[in-house]
């Protein structure tokens, strides 16, 4: 899949001062991950981890944000594709003079000290013809709050601020341009350039990357993924883009904790000009559980097995240390605090303030990650290894803590930032954290207050069915006692709370698609009807989008489901890629690429084969 642009002669600045979210590419090491638009720019970086301060942030103030601009220096078509089956981006450069491009990729090293170098990688080729080319590298550290001073060495150069120094190597010459530095120069072809830009320090001394280096660096990062993802046992359908989805999910794990981020970018709009900002740099439980559901219906064993280290390390706590046994997120390294902060300085995506970093929701009350991490504890049980005796007692724990507190009312899934309320979906992922509890220890003979657990599993089956419907929508609705409609319902027969052809459930199926799709597109909730406490209107969510098509294959409705998912995947972008939401003229919005949006169209598309197969 490629995209194609027009990109301008001249310096390698944009047609306009921001490129649409969707016209991006991602690449990383495990431990951070960068943006590379198709112009060839990268406009987000954080060195050295996904949640450090940014190094490149044009995508979030295009003047004052930096970048490392890279691009033919003549009128140009571009497209943009990942080398087959692997994390290595390459954007190509059509002119009347030749074709060339741009081979973007960090390398993942065995060598743990080698690891803290982060090296970012672009090797420029001349493909056919002559082709001249321009790169401006422009950092603005610590989110462009931090100077720094430039400092060449031979055919290096040093970026070095406060808190962190960089270094570029390059096979071409550099002139200085203030802080920044800039190049010129052409290729013929068959020949090539290389840009290398490390992080150095005491522990990690500046290292070369000779043209030879480089081949060798993008063989063996070509290597790597294509060897990770062999390990699938999906041979269905939409292998590309199930594939893709995965390739995604492990760029946005963290290695060194196993922690999944939820998206490696802050403050991309859920609507431009909005102020639905938020940053997503960190591991949230239920999208953590939902990646590790993932993961292991592909075979990947291993990253769930990573993901339950995560939480034996940094997420459990013993029953009485605090009054919620979870947070909803974690930072990477399973730090607590994650304050919220605006940076007033920098002007938002197309102006769209604030720009966030940390994020208040970390202390609200969300009972719904129970049940989703109890369900990953309980799939990895099942599909990857028996969980340990110390494992079952934090389990037995947790839902002791659920069966005491189930009745709460709290902020939910779509973390609404008004008052709390007695969310349906919450209640039901309390119900899932109990029922699942109890099978694993049906299954595997583990002591357990069944009794006890059973009680109040019944009790608040009883609760949903008897508050949690509406006569008036003749549907199951977002809270009690009302008749706002949610999309998070879907969950319902995906979690076997319902059977998928309960008539009860197909009303509700019908009355979400009456009133919350548009063309397989999805919303959350109506804000109007059910105000959020948050200001500005949203696109459709595309995990709700999935979760749709799904709910439509096990209610049997196979030709609905199909065609939704089919047209699902042409809101992806040009790499298969999604952010959060879905704008109203097909435009991606919010964070970018988005973990959550990438699980879901796997769990879609596994389910979907296996229906139509059967």
């Amino acid at each position: 899949m490629t995209i194609e642009d027009a990109v301008p002669g001249g310096a390698p600045t944009r047609a306009s001062r921001y490129l649409p979210i969707s016209e991006h590419g991602l690449i990383g090491d495990l431990r951070t991950a960068a943006l590379v638009g198709t112009d060839g720019t990268i406009d987000w970086y954080c060195c050295p981890r996904f949640d450090s301060p940014s190094v490149f942030a044009a995508i979030l103030d295009a003047d004052r944000g930096g970048a490392f601009e890279l691009a033919a220096d003549v009128p140009s078509r571009t497209k943009q594709f990942y080398f087959p089956d692997t994390n290595v981006l390459i954007t190509r450069f059509f002119s009347e003079q030749g074709v060339g491009e741009i081979q973007d990729f960090m390398p993942i090293p065995d060598d743990p000290r080698e690891s803290a170098r982060h090296r970012l990688i672009r090797r420029v080729i001349c493909v056919r013809g002559t082709l001249p080319f321009l790169a401006r590298v422009a950092p603005r550290f610590d989110y462009a709050r931090q100077p720094h001073v430039l400092r060449q060495e031979g055919d290096r150069v040093f970026f070095e601020s406060p808190s962190l120094a960089l270094t570029l190597t390059t096979s071409v010459p550099v002139e200085r341009d203030g802080g920044d530095v800039r190049a010129r120069f052409k290729l013929q072809e068959g020949e090539s350039a290389v840009f290398a830009l490390d992080r150095v320090g005491d522990e990690v001394p500046p290292r070369a990357c000779p043209l030879a280096e480089a081949e060798r660096e993008f063989t063996s990062t070509v290597r790597f993924w294509r060897h990770w993802l062999s390990r699938s046992r999906y041979r269905g359908r939409w292998r590309e883009m199930v594939h893709r989805s995965a390739l995604t999910l492990k760029l946005l794990t963290y290695a060194p904790t196993g922690g999944p981020v939820a998206a490696p970018t802050t403050s991309l709009p859920e609507l431009v000009g909005g102020g639905r900002n938020w940053d997503y740099r960190y591991v949230w439980v239920r999208d953590a559980a939902f990646t590790v559901y993932a993961l292991l219906r592909l075979g990947f064993t291993e990253e769930a097995a990573e993901f339950m280290g995560f939480l034996a390390r940094h997420v459990s706590r013993p029953a009485g240390t605090a009054s919620d046994p979870l947070q909803i997120m974690y930072g990477i390294d399973g730090r607590c605090e994650l304050p919220e902060t605006e940076l007033g300085h920098l002007e938002g995506y197309q102006s769209s303030a604030p720009v966030r970093t940390g994020n208040a929701a970390a202390g609200q009350l969300q009972l719904d990650i129970y049940g989703a991490l109890i369900d990953s504890i309980y799939l990895y049980d099942k599909w990857g290894e028996p969980i340990s005796s110390d494992r079952w007692d934090e389990v037995c724990a947790l839902v002791d803590w659920v069966c005491a507190n189930w009745d709460r009312p709290d902020e939910g899934i779509w973390e609404t930032r008004g008052c709390r309320k007695h969310f349906v979906y919450s209640r039901l992922m309390c119900w899932v954290a109990i029922e699942r509890a109890i099978r694993m220890a049906n299954r595997r003979g583990l002591p357990a207050d069944l009794r006890h657990w059973r009680v109040t599993r019944d009790a608040i089956y009883r609760q949903i069915m008897a508050r949690g419907w509406s006569p008036a929508m003749n549907a199951f609705v977002q809270h009690f006692d009302a008749d706002v409609l949610d999309a998070s319902l879907l969950m319902m027969p995906l979690a076997k709370f319902v059977s998928p052809t309960d008539p009860k459930w197909l009303s509700t199926l019908d009355a979400l698609a009456r009133h919350l799709v548009s063309d397989s597109l999805v919303y959350r909730y109506d804000t109007d009807a059910s105000p959020d406490g948050l200001r500005g209107a949203e696109g459709t969510f595309s995990i709700c989008s999935f979760w749709y098509v799904e709910a439509l294959t096990r209610a049997g409705r196979l030709d609905d489901a199909r065609l939704a998912f089919e047209k699902m995947l042409t809101y992806a972008n040009h790499l298969g890629l999604y952010a959060e939401e879905i704008g109203h003229t097909g435009e991606q919005l919010g964070n970018f690429p988005q973990a959550f949006t990438h699980l879901s169209l796997i769990s879609a598309a596994f389910n979907l084969d296996r229906a139509l197969d059967h």
